[in-house]
């Protein structure tokens, strides 16, 4: 088998693919003076969110305010108005050291609207909502206009042409179509609901920003200087690596434990990717496969416990409910996300005759161990707090001084005063897209709540899933199944698809927020459980990292594979099919999810073998290959099969397996005699 002599990257290289496919760290290059202001700046941001979460005491709208002041004057001073600007331009009169005079007057402008309204005295505000002064107009006015513009500038143009989408259906009510017709809302009427209510700009995705997800974010990255995320990549080397294909497993173990630190699918990709790709391409896997394997098993980092990217903590505020209960749900769809990727990298290591990683390729586990086991404390110590029942803002600010201590005391990952100032410095950049992303949902929500289009998009989602089932239920052997179980199943399919394209180049956590305010009503009306209903429309959002023709996980991979991009993107996709197929099994039985009503653990394990069966089934038909190669007749009976297992239930189960038995025999017999 010839050698890949594709040389691996330098973290040059490597940062050059994250800011091409990922907006959120395009960050303009600055002058040596101008980056030691924003570097103080960000340091600030970190100091402020770690005393006002856990010691002090700041009045919600101000702690909001203030957050937003600092999102959205740094990304003005660290994203350019287009792609290239993050290259040092050259010196002109209009610019200070790389920024332009224009964005540093953004800077201002967004950081003044911003604390404009927080800033008021409460008694001054309670009186001016729904009768906004002039000056609230304009600086609401500047507030909404400039945060769309951060926006554009660090998620991409998608999300805030929603937004404008959205602002657009609120002002033009009367000429909507159908059931989406409303009467209106003038522009001073839009911006006394977004500006001066807590429903919009303010709201629960820029407050949940604030108060959980900026701390879990600086969390993950300590966590990861002290030596962290080197610890996951070498036990998953040695847990994984001397197995058939080992390269690919690494990827799985690496990026599933990864996962439980960071919430960023293409920064998960590029971190472990690093190592993993090169190493599957080495030992035979092709470019494309391997790059898929990385995209797939980084963007399940979205859905690991205990980080779960800002999604977890969204959730905790919609539905009232402790996190830990949140990261129970989360825990078994996560394993069979990687439990599918396992199986396909399997077979396919199989199917290729593929070697694992020599002796002298893996670390060793004693010394994994004496380097690195200090790090674990700062991730224990956070675990055992949520699971205690401590807020996660309180877990999150011990886990943070968990990490300095251990960072000052380790010796193999010695954390200095510069390192510190530098980790807390690039934590607050880490935020800055997310809360951009955060306060242009809260435009979309706002608009949701301004003109209840949540529960007319249900309504036509509903509707027009019933008159599906009605003709479904009409003809031959689909009639079986009555409208109400077609409605529901069709429901489902079009409320996945719109999170699938909605996902689309937009950051997950934005899609949910969105899709949870116009889809989650079609899925109440349906009586599907509020957890149950938030987990499916989360996944599918999750999903779309993976999903041609906007994969961006998988197109990350591909820059580092040296791969078709899109060729990557559907393999990605097929070794993901586990994350599709998984919101189904839970909204057919909510056992899964742990602490959903009625749970038994009967249902539990009944569901979980039978989508563990219907999931290794698919990768058996995905990948042709069982014991010995699959005919094509065979590859479509295993595939239709498969969803007999994954529909819950014991007979269905049973009758899978007896279906199954033929293929076994046939493929115990072939493999016979090819050995």
């Amino acid at each position: 088998m010839p050698a890949d002599d594709t040389p691996e990257l330098t973290p040059e290289q490597l940062a050059e693919i994250e800011r091409e496919f990922d907006p959120e760290t395009a960050f303009r290059s600055t002058g040596k003076t101008v980056g030691y202001i924003i570097a103080a700046i960000l340091v600030s941001m970190s100091v402020y969110h770690f005393y006002a979460s856990g010691f002090g005491l700041v009045r919600e709208l101000v702690h909001r305010g203030i957050h937003l002041s600092f999102v959205l004057g740094l990304v003005f001073l660290l994203f350019g108005a287009r792609k290239a600007n993050y290259s040092l331009s050259p010196k002109a009169w209009y610019r200070v050291e790389g920024v332009p005079m224009i964005d540093i007057i953004f800077s201002l402008v967004a950081v003044s609207a911003a604390m404009y309204l927080p800033l008021l005295p409460a008694e001054a505000l309670a009186k001016r909502v729904g009768n906004p002064s002039p000056t609230d107009i304009f600086m609401g006015s500047a507030l909404l206009l400039l945060t769309l513009e951060a926006a554009r500038r660090s998620v991409g143009p998608t999300l805030p042409i929603i937004g404008l989408v959205f602002i657009g259906f609120a002002y033009f009510g009367p000429l909507m179509p159908g059931a989406l017709k409303h009467g209106g809302a003038s522009w001073f009427g839009i911006i006394n609901h977004l500006y001066m209510t807590n429903q919009g700009i303010y709201g629960i995705a820029i407050g949940v920003m604030a108060q959980y997800v900026f701390l879990f974010i600086l969390f993950g990255v300590l966590a990861t200087r002290i030596g962290l995320g080197q610890l996951f990549i070498d036990m998953a080397m040695v847990i994984a690596g001397r197995y058939s294909g080992g390269p690919a497993k690494v990827a799985i173990f690496s990026s599933a434990f990864m996962g439980t630190i960071s919430g960023s699918s293409i920064a998960n990709t590029v971190t472990t990717g690093a190592l993993t790709i090169p190493a599957m391409k080495r030992v035979g896997y092709p470019a494309h496969f391997a790059g898929a394997v990385e995209a797939t098993a980084s963007t399940g980092g979205q859905i690991t416990p205990p980080i779960m990217g800002a999604a977890a903590f969204i959730m905790v505020e919609y539905l009232e409910i402790p996190l830990r209960d949140i990261l129970a749900a989360a825990l078994f769809p996560a394993l069979l996300h990687y439990f599918g990727i396992f199986i396909m990298v399997h077979l396919e290591a199989k199917k290729l005759g593929l070697r694992g990683l020599r002796a002298e390729e893996l670390p060793k586990l004693g010394v994994v161990l004496k380097d690195h086991w200090l790090s674990l404390i700062p991730l224990i110590i956070l675990v055992y707090m949520i699971l205690s029942g401590k807020t996660p803002d309180y877990a999150a600010v011990y886990g943070i001084i968990a990490c300095v201590v251990v960072g000052f005391l380790n010796p193999t990952h010695r954390l200095s005063l510069k390192d510190l100032w530098s980790s807390l410095s690039t934590g607050a950049k880490s935020t800055l897209a997310v809360g951009a992303a955060a306060a242009t949902v809260g435009v979309v929500v706002g608009v949701v709540t301004l003109t209840g289009v949540g529960f007319r998009l249900g309504y036509v989602v509903v509707q027009t899933a019933t008159d599906i089932g009605t003709l479904l239920s009409s003809l031959p052997l689909l009639g079986y199944f009555t409208v109400t179980q077609w409605a529901l199943f069709t429901s489902l399919i079009l409320i996945a698809m719109s999170c699938i394209i909605m996902g689309a180049g937009i950051p997950t956590t934005a899609t949910y927020i969105i899709l949870v305010a116009v889809a989650a009503p079609a899925l109440a009306v349906l009586q599907i459980e509020p957890l149950v209903a938030h987990f499916f429309v989360f996944y599918y959002g999750v999903l779309a990292d993976i999903t041609p023709p906007v994969a961006l996980a998988a197109y990350a991979a591909a820059g580092i594979a040296g791969s078709n991009p899109f060729k990557t993107g559907n393999t990605a996709f097929r070794l993901g099919i586990a994350k599709a197929l998984v919101p189904f099994v839970f909204v057919y039985s909510p056992a899964l999810l742990l602490v959903t009503d009625g749970f038994t653990w009967w249902l539990f394990t009944v569901t979980l073998v039978g989508a563990m069966l219907g999931i290794g089934s698919l990768g058996v038909a995905f990948s042709g290959y069982l014991l010995a190669p699959l005919k094509k007749w065979e590859r479509w009976w295993v595939a239709l099969v498969s969803f007999l297992f994954i529909a819950p239930g014991l007979v269905t189960m049973i009758v899978g397996l007896v279906l199954m038995l033929p293929i076994v025999v046939l493929q115990i017999k072939r493999s016979k005699k090819q050995g």
